[in-house]
């Protein structure tokens, strides 16, 4: 049954902890609740601002939202068809991310291995177009299903017409897409592995006959090294994205900077590493009262219990000029903010 609740706290509907209240927080279980309510409800009708969010793990919240939140728990998981190579696998948009993952692995299904422990949704992984350790969702996803809000047309997007880039997708642009389902297109044999990071190979190198189980436990161990874990310190994960900028503004920098890190992509642009930018700016384990970047990882703004949405925000602006102020480059925020 469609679950509608008024004046709802999201406290726990956001992983940096803010408690922002909506108006309205709508959560359905299958298709048809939420067609029913889009066509039917009154308060649908009436209110003009909406949002969509998973698990609320790449968001901040820096007032309450006056309007509807959608939250979709489908959680259907099955083989949709398969060849001698690939299994293709729809999944429910409500799916918590890496219990698919853990999915995939434990039934010998290769390609996302690499995407573990990364906190959302299924939905969300197409939304952000996540990516981690040289993969992107966009490399396995063949297709995406989803319903207008505005017209509650059940339409279908291929790979190729989702418009996926780094962290983002036509469904991140259109907010009247609502996902539902997504599926994945997974390797059964053949497999591929994406290996290239230093600390993933420090952690494999002595592994004969490796596994997608070896590669998943690497993955968990190396993230949760790094990052914090928002269940015990409010954070969103990586609150910018990773700037690309011309070959001639990298060698720029370069020249002042030997030790930049950065990474060559297509058409000669460079993308730099912000954690890096951010930590020659002097920010790593910065803090004021309730906020604070993560000592070890400069991407990641963390909440120390009290901080407002508006706090985390003001923080991260003064990175934003921080960083422009000494290499000349503007940072973006990964997470979206309201």
């Amino acid at each position: 049954m469609i679950n509608i609740q008024s004046d709802f706290s999201l406290k726990t509907h956001n992983t940096f902890g803010i408690d922002a209240k909506t108006d309205y927080f709508i959560s359905f279980s299958t298709e048809e609740e939420l067609l029913f309510f889009l066509n039917s409800s009154e308060i649908w009708k009436s209110q003009c601002d909406y949002l969509i969010i998973g698990a609320g793990s790449n968001i901040l919240f820096t007032k309450d939202f006056h309007g509807i939140i959608f939250h979709s728990l489908l959680q259907s998981i099955e083989i949709e068809k398969e060849s001698d190579e690939f299994v293709f696998i729809r999944a429910g948009s409500g799916v918590v991310w890496d219990n698919f993952v853990e999915f995939a692995v434990q039934n010998n299904l290769q390609g996302i291995e690499n995407l573990s422990l990364i906190p959302g949704t299924v939905g969300a992984s197409a939304v952000q177009n996540i990516g981690a350790y040289g993969v992107e969702a966009k490399d396995f996803i063949e297709k995406v299903e989803v319903i207008d809000l505005k017209t509650t047309k059940k339409l279908i997007f291929k790979n190729i017409d989702c418009n996926f880039t780094y962290r983002d997708s036509l469904f991140k642009k259109n907010q009247n897409f609502l996902v539902t389902n997504v599926t994945f297109k997974l390797r059964k044999s053949n497999f591929q592995f994406y290996l290239n990071y230093a600390d993933l190979q420090s952690k494999l190198q002595n592994i004969n006959n490796l596994t997608l189980i070896d590669i998943r436990k690497a993955i968990i161990e190396i993230r949760e090294n790094k990052l914090p874990d928002y269940k015990k310190i409010g954070n969103a994960g990586s609150f910018f994205k990773n700037p690309v900028v011309e070959f001639e503004k990298y060698q720029e920098i370069l020249y002042d900077y030997p030790n930049l890190i950065a990474y060559k992509l297509a058409e000669g642009k460079m993308k730099l590493a912000a954690g890096w930018l951010i930590e020659q700016c002097g920010w790593k384990q910065q803090r004021t009262k309730n906020v604070v970047v993560y000592p070890k990882q400069a991407l990641v703004i963390c909440n120390l219990g009290k901080a407002s949405g508006k706090e985390i925000f003001d923080f991260s602006q003064k990175i934003i000029q921080s960083v422009y102020n000494q290499f000349g480059v503007s940072l973006e925020r990964e997470v979206i903010v309201i």
